[in-house]
């Protein structure tokens, strides 16, 4: 995982109220019940977001860099210092290499529907609660997206 881009004009509106970095930790740590990134560090520059720290799995990881890209004036993110538990764990560092799926991140558009995506990625739009579960962070309400938003597309396990 690298660098993800984002639409650097849509978004939550919270740079430029203070320490930006700090807003962008605060909006991570408190869109999950308990603590998602031990260690957690946010370093903002113009309109770049590098994160730091130690996730709890991989759907954390990549729900971090979609809550941080997510913010209007962001249109990068930098996951490199970002990892899971499970890549640090000596015991699964081989298979974490070769198990660690790529996240798909999707931005809306005008028009979309969670139904008609769910069609695109999984042929099957009645598919489309896996993918508000995975975005629960992002979409609030089902029947509310908008263009611009990215949203996180989860692996369908079948």
């Amino acid at each position: 995982m690298g660098f993800f881009s984002f639409l650097g004009d849509a978004g939550k509106k919270l740079l430029g109220k203070g320490d930006d970095a700090e807003a962008i930790k605060n909006e991570i740590e408190s869109s999950f019940e308990e603590l998602p990134v031990q260690g957690l560090v946010v370093e903002v520059n113009g309109d770049t977001v590098a994160l730091g720290g130690v996730a709890n799995d991989q759907a954390t990881k990549e729900k971090a860099i979609l809550i941080a890209g997510n913010v209007e004036g962001i249109s990068q993110v930098n996951a490199d210092q970002l990892v899971t538990l499970q890549q640090i764990s000596e015991e699964n560092v081989a298979t974490a290499e070769e198990a660690v799926f790529e996240p798909v991140f999707y931005t809306i558009k005008k028009g979309d529907t969670l139904w008609g995506i769910a069609t695109d990625f999984y042929k099957d739009g009645s598919k489309y609660p896996l993918i508000v579960e995975a975005n629960l962070e992002v979409i609030k309400d089902a029947d509310l997206i908008y263009p611009g938003q990215a949203i996180r597309i989860p692996e369908l396990v079948v």
